[in-house]
């Protein structure tokens, strides 16, 4: 066998790459990362983490003005020192890209700060922005370089931002439009809405939020429109213009015309796979850009893999997290009286989505469950959490189980409404048991104290 100088070298320093890096240097073998930026990948820098330290900021001006309802009397209106959150949270950011360069040093591993790209399958180029252009050679080489928002070229298209720029706006946006109805632009409408901006969201669909269960989609977004976030569908933008004083002006194809301090395109992520040179040594990919990898992680060149979102099998950092740990056991063996990381099943990752109210979600939708089960059993709950009886607030609560009638067992679990995230994560492992309704019965009852009466989950479908 050829000598190399790593048995394993990563090009992204990101969940998956961070993870890979510290548990195949665990298993014994000598490992490099390269990351050009700051270490964290997406989720630490311009995703779940800022993302949702703005929710939190976002949350406390409905916790203002619900305490009305409990007696308590502020002085005056609470304003948003937008200069103090953004310091606040680059702060944060800061230390948790200290924590993950910590990770890389204590697990041994090389950290090389540059702009990797392969040379063949076992050779990758490290060129550093300031400094000389390094060479190394690797066993094995791992592709983790995560995604980037994606922008379509129209009239007007360079006046716009995309969401890594959300965190550090230069002034708060008091007209924020926001194009784009997946998670991201209904996150970012729901947040700076509770912020304080006037919020228009434009999606060309007929409904936000595809790919989920269609009642949460509907739910969802009628208690965003009741919170005062204005979702117009089936409508999209021809063109923007800049207007005296920073302004936007949006021409619609509907006709109308919207003016905006700032407009978000949220219209989707493309692969982070730019300057990696894949074709030039052969990596095959999708017609979106993806990186096409077998059960194993394997790209098209032998030595080569990739994984997270620069795959996007599902954009999501528990995923990454896990098929990080599947490479490492498929390369270099489970820990020591460990089991090895079986196959993914990527409908069991539980999601979170930072609406207001939350989105969690784990397992089938119900179109989903019919379509793969056929006969299904649908058990739903839509109350007014007991908090907001004196609140005043109207927001409600939703709890969905869908059910394979076949076996009584749980295929999907869906909720929106407060800590939504935590709850069906907590739910999320009895779901990969194999949990029967039946088991759930005896837990998932909502206890009267989080709601005005006794709340169960009643049949509402049988098909």
């Amino acid at each position: 066998m050829p000598d190399f100088d790593y048995d394993l070298f990563i090009i992204g320093g990101g969940s998956g790459g961070v993870r890979a890096a510290r548990f195949a240097s665990q298993r014994g073998a000598r490992v490099g990362l390269a990351e050009s930026g700051r270490m964290g990948g997406t989720c630490v820098n311009v995703g779940c983490i800022p993302k949702k330290l703005y929710s939190f900021a976002a949350h406390y001006a409905e916790s203002f003005a619900e305490s009305r309802g409990f007696g308590w009397q502020l002085p005056g209106q609470p304003t948003l020192d937008w200069a103090t959150l953004k310091a606040n949270r680059a702060t944060e950011i800061t230390r948790l890209n200290g924590i993950y360069e910590g990770i890389i040093a204590g697990a041994g591993a090389d950290r090389l700060q540059g702009h990797a790209s392969l040379v063949d399958a076992h050779t990758v180029r490290v060129q550093a922005e300031a400094g000389p252009e390094r060479t190394v050679t690797a066993r094995h080489i791992l592709i983790a370089t995560g995604g980037r928002p994606f922008v379509p070229q129209f009239p007007g298209s360079d006046l716009v931002v995309v969401s890594d720029e959300m965190f550090d706006l230069p002034t708060f946006p008091q007209r924020l439009v926001v194009v784009g109805g997946g998670y991201i632009g209904c996150e970012m409408a729901s947040i700076f809405h509770g912020l304080g901006a006037t919020v228009t969201l434009i999606y060309r669909g007929e409904q936000v939020l595809r790919g989920f269960d269609e009642e949460v989609r509907g739910f969802t977004a009628a208690e965003m429109r009741k919170a005062g976030v204005d979702i117009r569908t089936g409508t999209d933008v021809q063109s923007i213009e800049a207007l005296p004083g920073g302004a936007r002006r949006l021409r619609l194809s509907d006709g109308s015309t919207l003016d905006a301090d700032v407009v978000l395109y949220a219209t989707g992520r493309r692969p982070n796979v730019e300057g990696l040179n894949l074709q030039g040594v052969g990596v095959r990919q999708t017609k979106n850009g993806h990186i096409e990898v077998d059960e194993h992680f394997a790209t098209s060149v032998p030595g080569i893999y990739a994984l997270g979102d620069a795959v996007g099998r599902k954009d999501l950092t528990p995923v990454a997290l896990a098929e990080a740990m599947a490479l490492v056991d498929h390369l270099f063996g489970p820990a020591p009286g460990k089991p090895a990381h079986g196959p993914i099943d990527y409908a069991l990752v539980p999601t979170a989505v930072f609406t207001h109210p939350p989105i969690g979600t784990v397992g089938l939708s119900e179109e989903a469950a019919r379509d793969k089960h056929g006969a299904i059993r649908v058990f739903r709950g839509d109350f007014r959490p007991l908090r907001h009886t004196l609140s005043g607030s109207a927001e409600r609560t939703l709890v969905k189980l869908v059910v394979d009638a076949a076996t009584d067992r749980v295929v999907g679990l869906h909720m929106v409404g407060a800590d939504a995230g935590e709850i069906v994560q907590g739910f999320a492992v009895a779901l990969q048991c194999g949990a029967t309704k039946a088991q759930f019965d005896r837990t998932i009852g909502i206890h009267p104290t989080t709601a005005e009466e006794f709340v169960t989950l009643r049949e509402v479908s049988r098909t």
